[in-house]
């Protein structure tokens, strides 16, 4: 049984009195230890999607299945990292990151040694009592990655995590993230992340679901055959054909749909 499975999930929206759908039919499925991108053109529901999956927002149709149970609310078993950080301005890092545990009734001492641990994994360890107002864009995120984890959830959702990042904090936060998703100590090992980056999704992800303009429909599951770590993939043949390809797919489909 997979992990997470995404089945026939059709959402929509209420504008001026007109029904919107956002996506449509989506269906696929996402096995343990598994690193899943979505990439599709802005506004194509990838964002939708992912709450959905995360239990922020209801299907019309289909359902989120999670260890064969539906998923109908948000769970500390699938967190989830917003582009916008989120942290409370009042709060210091060691206290934003403990917040969510505290909220879900762990003791103090298990809440505060838990986030020390993932505070130190993304490399804040000096900044723990640093307020949000104290903090690089880069290292918010940061802070919202290491709160994600404390959790300890089984999958971690990333809706664009580093499209607000300058390119160099980017690339080096992408790297931590790909060591942590590795590291089996951890007990988050199955990563779902949205992205508008198709380089981005080739460089992190085990497979690269590809999805339509809106309505949003999946056309095409591309796995990716580049061993890791990829850093020295980067600028292969290889490497640029995956993105070359999904780019491709995507156009035609934008093409497509506009010619109608």
């Amino acid at each position: 049984m997979a992990l997470l499975e995404v089945k026939d999930v059709t959402k929509s929206f209420i504008n001026d009195n007109k029904r919107i759908y956002v996506i449509d039919d989506i269906d696929f499925k996402v096995d343990k230890d598994e690193f899943l991108a979505i990439v599709g053109p802005s506004g194509c529901g990838k964002s939708t999607l992912l709450r959905i999956i995360g239990g922020l927002e209801r299907p019309d149709m289909g359902e989120v299945l999670f260890h064969g149970k539906p998923v109908l609310a948000p769970t500390q078993e699938i967190t989830m990292i917003f582009q916008q950080f989120g942290l409370l301005p009042w709060k210091t890092v060691l206290e934003n990151v403990e917040l969510p545990l505290e909220i879900h009734g762990i003791d103090k001492k298990t809440r505060r040694e838990r986030a020390l641990r993932f505070i130190k994994d993304v490399e804040l360890e000096d900044f723990k009592g640093a307020y949000p107002y104290e903090l690089s864009g880069g290292m918010k995120q940061r802070v919202g990655i290491a709160r994600a984890l404390a959790l300890q959830p089984e999958i971690l959702l990333m809706d664009e995590p580093f499209s607000s990042l300058d390119a160099l904090t980017a690339e080096s936060l992408r790297k931590e993230v790909l060591d942590i998703w590795a590291d089996k100590i951890n007990v988050t090992d199955t990563f779902i992340m949205v992205t508008h980056s198709i380089d981005e999704a080739v460089f992190m992800a085990d497979r690269v679901i590809v999805v339509s303009c809106r309505p949003g429909r999946i056309i095409a599951d591309v796995k990716i055959d580049i061993p890791r770590p990829r850093y020295g993939h980067q600028r292969s043949k290889k490497f640029y054909g995956y993105v070359d390809k999904i780019k491709a797919m995507i156009t035609k489909k934008n093409n497509n749909h506009s010619s109608k």
